[in-house]
Parts: structure tokens; C-alpha cells; sequence
């Protein structure tokens, strides 16, 4: 979705949300290695989760929207919810001291662009 038309993207890997949200995941995942061992199956794993399952939804609904884009909506709007997600699960990481400021700045800035992208994603898609 190079110019942000819907439809545009010939793969999930060619719409610009998904790149941020994959390389935000891919960032969550490396500092959430460094959480506490005590964190590890708590904390972190849910941090993971919720920010890999923004792409893996993404990628999910691209592959259904070409039966239905109310189905591709449908999974836009379940990223959207995980973005929401990660953002908090940040913050709590952040308020444990798990995350520096800078560290929580930059994560909580790529999920409200995310978010951002994800609902123009969805009025576009309605």
C-alpha cells in the first residue's frame, strides 16, 4: 500500500503499517529479553504476543480480503485492539523499570503511529 490506497498491496509486506508494526515487534522482542527471568513468562511474553499479533492480523485479514474486506476490517480493527495492548504493556514494563524513558517514548510514539495508520486503514476500509 505503497500510496495508501486499499487494495494497492499485492503482500501484507508491501503496506507500510505492517513494516512499522513488524519492526516495533521485532524491537519488543529484543528488549523484552533483557526483562527480569521472573518477567519472562509473564510480562515479557505478553508484551511479545501483543506486538507480533498486530502483524500476524494484518497478515491474516490480507489474505482474506480477497474474499471480503469487511473480513480484512475485521482483523484491521483486532490490530488496532493489539496495538492498544502493546502500548499498555509498555507502559507497565516502563512503571517496573524495565524500560528506560527514552526506550518507552520511542515504543509508545511507534504505537500511536501505528494506531493512526491502522485507523485510516479501517475508515477506508468500511
Amino acid at each position: 500500500m505503497a500510496d495508501g490506497r486499499v487494495g494497492v498491496a499485492t503482500s501484507v509486506w508491501d503496506m507500510i503499517v505492517f513494516q512499522k508494526a513488524y519492526a516495533a515487534a521485532l524491537e519488543i522482542h529484543r528488549i523484552a529479553q533483557t526483562f527480569p527471568k521472573h518477567e519472562q513468562y509473564e510480562l515479557a511474553s505478553q508484551l511479545r504476543r501483543s506486538s507480533k499479533s498486530i502483524c500476524a492480523n494484518l497478515a491474516e485479514g490480507r489474505a482474506r480480503q480477497q474474499g471480503s474486506t469487511a473480513e480484512f476490517r475485521r482483523f484491521a480493527l483486532i490490530a488496532l485492539g493489539s496495538t492498544d495492548e502493546s502500548a499498555l504493556w509498555c507502559r507497565f514494563a516502563k512503571d517496573l523499570g524495565y524500560l528506560t524513558e527514552d526506550q518507552f517514548q520511542k515504543l509508545s510514539g511507534q504505537y500511536v503511529e501505528i494506531a493512526k495508520m491502522l485507523n485510516g486503514l479501517i475508515a477506508k476500509l468500511k
